[in-house]
Protein backbone atom coordinates (compact mmCIF):
# COMPACT_ATOMS: atom_id res chain seq x y z
CA UNK A 1 0.00 0.00 0.00
CA UNK A 2 1.26 3.26 -0.89
CA UNK A 3 0.54 6.66 0.65
CA UNK A 4 -2.36 7.40 -1.71
CA UNK A 5 -4.09 4.15 -0.79
CA UNK A 6 -3.65 4.88 2.93
CA UNK A 7 -5.06 8.39 2.45
CA UNK A 8 -8.07 6.96 0.61
CA UNK A 9 -8.53 4.33 3.36
CA UNK A 10 -8.34 6.99 6.11
CA UNK A 11 -10.74 9.25 4.21
CA UNK A 12 -13.17 6.35 3.73
CA UNK A 13 -13.05 5.45 7.45
CA UNK A 14 -13.56 9.13 8.34
CA UNK A 15 -16.55 9.32 6.00
CA UNK A 16 -17.95 6.10 7.50
CA UNK A 17 -17.56 7.50 11.02
CA UNK A 18 -19.19 10.78 9.92
CA UNK A 19 -22.11 8.87 8.40
CA UNK A 20 -22.50 6.82 11.63
CA UNK A 21 -22.49 10.01 13.71
CA UNK A 22 -25.07 11.57 11.39
CA UNK A 23 -27.27 8.44 11.60
CA UNK A 24 -27.15 8.60 15.43
CA UNK A 25 -27.91 12.35 15.35
CA UNK A 26 -30.80 11.83 12.93
CA UNK A 27 -32.21 9.08 15.17
CA UNK A 28 -31.97 11.35 18.20
CA UNK A 29 -33.60 14.22 16.32
CA UNK A 30 -36.38 11.90 15.14
CA UNK A 31 -37.13 10.82 18.73
CA UNK A 32 -37.21 14.45 19.85
CA UNK A 33 -39.50 15.47 16.98
CA UNK A 34 -41.84 12.57 17.85
CA UNK A 35 -41.85 13.64 21.51
CA UNK A 36 -42.51 17.27 20.57
CA UNK A 37 -45.37 16.13 18.31
CA UNK A 38 -46.91 14.19 21.22
CA UNK A 39 -46.58 17.26 23.45
CA UNK A 40 -48.23 19.41 20.77
CA UNK A 41 -51.13 16.93 20.53
CA UNK A 42 -51.54 16.95 24.32
CA UNK A 43 -51.42 20.74 24.36
CA UNK A 44 -54.02 20.90 21.59
CA UNK A 45 -56.33 18.53 23.51
CA UNK A 46 -56.09 20.73 26.60
CA UNK A 47 -56.30 24.13 24.94
CA UNK A 48 -59.20 23.54 22.55
CA UNK A 49 -61.74 23.23 25.42
CA UNK A 50 -60.16 26.23 27.15
CA UNK A 51 -60.48 28.34 24.00
CA UNK A 52 -64.11 27.22 23.62
CA UNK A 53 -64.76 28.25 27.24
CA UNK A 54 -63.05 31.58 26.61
CA UNK A 55 -65.29 32.19 23.58
CA UNK A 56 -68.37 31.40 25.67
CA UNK A 57 -67.26 33.75 28.45
CA UNK A 58 -66.54 36.53 25.95
CA UNK A 59 -69.99 36.06 24.41
CA UNK A 60 -71.59 36.25 27.87
CA UNK A 61 -69.57 39.36 28.70
CA UNK A 62 -70.68 40.97 25.44
CA UNK A 63 -74.31 40.16 26.28
CA UNK A 64 -73.91 41.62 29.77
CA UNK A 65 -72.28 44.74 28.33
CA UNK A 66 -75.27 45.21 26.05
CA UNK A 67 -77.56 44.92 29.08
CA UNK A 68 -75.45 47.41 31.03
CA UNK A 69 -75.60 49.77 28.06
CA UNK A 70 -79.39 49.46 27.98
CA UNK A 71 -79.57 50.12 31.73
CA UNK A 72 -77.34 53.18 31.35
CA UNK A 73 -79.51 54.50 28.52
CA UNK A 74 -82.61 54.02 30.67
CA UNK A 75 -80.89 55.66 33.64
CA UNK A 76 -79.93 58.66 31.52
CA UNK A 77 -83.51 58.94 30.29
CA UNK A 78 -84.87 58.79 33.85
CA UNK A 79 -82.28 61.35 34.96
CA UNK A 80 -83.33 63.72 32.19
CA UNK A 81 -87.01 63.26 33.06
CA UNK A 82 -86.42 63.85 36.78
CA UNK A 83 -84.25 66.86 36.01
CA UNK A 84 -86.90 68.45 33.81
CA UNK A 85 -89.63 67.64 36.37
CA UNK A 86 -87.49 69.19 39.10
CA UNK A 87 -86.98 72.36 37.06
CA UNK A 88 -90.70 72.51 36.32
CA UNK A 89 -91.59 72.07 40.01
CA UNK A 90 -89.08 74.73 40.98
CA UNK A 91 -90.55 77.17 38.49
CA UNK A 92 -94.12 76.34 39.56
CA UNK A 93 -93.62 76.51 43.32
CA UNK A 94 -90.72 78.90 43.90
CA UNK A 95 -92.64 82.16 43.39
CA UNK A 96 -95.75 81.19 45.43
CA UNK A 97 -93.64 79.78 48.26
CA UNK A 98 -91.59 82.97 48.40
CA UNK A 99 -94.79 85.01 48.49
CA UNK A 100 -96.29 82.89 51.29
CA UNK A 101 -93.10 83.23 53.33
CA UNK A 102 -93.10 87.00 52.75
CA UNK A 103 -96.74 87.27 53.86
CA UNK A 104 -96.00 85.17 56.95
CA UNK A 105 -92.97 87.31 57.82
CA UNK A 106 -95.00 90.48 57.30
CA UNK A 107 -97.86 89.16 59.43
CA UNK A 108 -95.49 88.17 62.20
CA UNK A 109 -93.89 91.61 62.11
CA UNK A 110 -97.30 93.28 62.20
CA UNK A 111 -98.41 91.12 65.13
CA UNK A 112 -95.28 92.05 67.05
CA UNK A 113 -95.89 95.76 66.39
CA UNK A 114 -99.50 95.49 67.46
CA UNK A 115 -98.49 93.67 70.60
CA UNK A 116 -95.86 96.29 71.40
CA UNK A 117 -98.15 99.29 70.80
CA UNK A 118 -101.18 97.88 72.68
CA UNK A 119 -101.64 99.31 76.23
CA UNK A 120 -100.54 97.02 78.97
CA UNK A 121 -103.48 95.13 80.34
CA UNK A 122 -104.22 95.44 83.97
CA UNK A 123 -103.35 92.45 85.94
CA UNK A 124 -106.07 91.28 88.22
CA UNK A 125 -104.96 90.71 91.78
CA UNK A 126 -107.06 89.30 94.56
CA UNK A 127 -107.10 92.67 96.31
CA UNK A 128 -108.45 94.43 93.23
CA UNK A 129 -111.21 91.86 92.95
CA UNK A 130 -112.37 92.60 96.41
CA UNK A 131 -112.59 96.34 95.67
CA UNK A 132 -114.63 95.82 92.54
CA UNK A 133 -117.36 94.02 94.39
Amino acid sequence: MNAGDIAILVAGIACLLAVLVLIVAIGSLRREVTRIGALADELRRQTVPLVADAHRVVDQAATEMERVGAVLDTTESVHATVDSASRLAYRAFANPVVKVLAVRAGAASGMRRLAASAPAERTVTPASRDRSR
